[in-house]
């Protein structure tokens, strides 16, 4: 029972609101589905693991070029990813400098990209929500004022404040969706830039310092 009425207490809220706050209400279950499956991807893309990667680097700077493929054996993630195609790029004897660090450009923008799927989605809900909740609330009020003038001198103003409050209510509700909706966005956005600076810093690592010699290299290579 108690569930039956809050679901008819949700349902007469969202009648108050008009055509806009159903909307509103639709992006608020796509923000929190887009909140919850990109912090799943990220985790499963290792964003918040620095670990394998660190290993690899320090193994190669060391002159370690088996400890630095051991370190990736089973790693999956962003980092990992653009290490091991640096290492790779560094061990071909078909690839100068210009054309490793193409390479591996090339599959760190792949891993970003990655990284970056569906924030796009999360900017416009966080642009359109309020966008809604205002256009609902222009409409509410165009409504309240044609019903004021139809009264004429016999308007109610308890009526009319009615109308304004339940008008103003879509603009509540759009904020409401746009506030998460840009806070996950730019934590999300501070994550991915932490990934392109690692993935930049360790790249240039391996392909301009240090690490095995070429001995190694042509001998892994061969």
């Amino acid at each position: 029972m108690e569930f039956a009425s809050k679901t008819e207490e949700i349902v007469a809220f969202l009648e108050k609101g008009g055509p806009a706050i159903w909307a509103i209400a639709a992006l608020s279950v796509a923000t929190v589905a887009l909140i919850l499956w990109k912090s799943w991807r990220l985790a499963r893309a290792g964003a918040w693991s620095r670990r394998a990667s660190a290993r690899a680097v320090n193994h190669w700077l060391a002159g370690d070029l088996h400890g630095a493929r051991i370190a990736l054996v089973g790693a999956r993630g962003l980092r990992a990813h653009a290490i091991r195609a640096a290492i790779e790029a560094r061990l071909d004897p078909e690839f100068d400098d210009i054309t490793a660090r193409e390479e591996v450009a090339r599959v760190a923008t792949m891993e970003l990209a990655r990284a970056r799927s569906g924030l796009r989605a999360l900017e416009l809900i966080a642009t359109i929500a309020p966008l809604l909740g205002l256009l609902g609330t222009v409409l509410g009020m165009i409504a309240a004022f044609q019903t004021l003038q139809a009264s004429g001198a016999r308007a109610d103003p308890a009526a009319l404040a009615g109308g304004i409050w339940e008008a103003l209510l879509t603009t509540a509700a759009g904020m409401a969706v746009a506030i998460p909706a840009s806070v996950a966005l730019t934590w999300f956005e501070s994550v991915t830039d932490s990934v392109r600076l690692d993935i930049e810093d360790a790249a240039t690592r391996i392909l301009t310092r240090g690490g095995p010699s070429r001995a190694a290299l042509r001998a892994a290579a061969e």
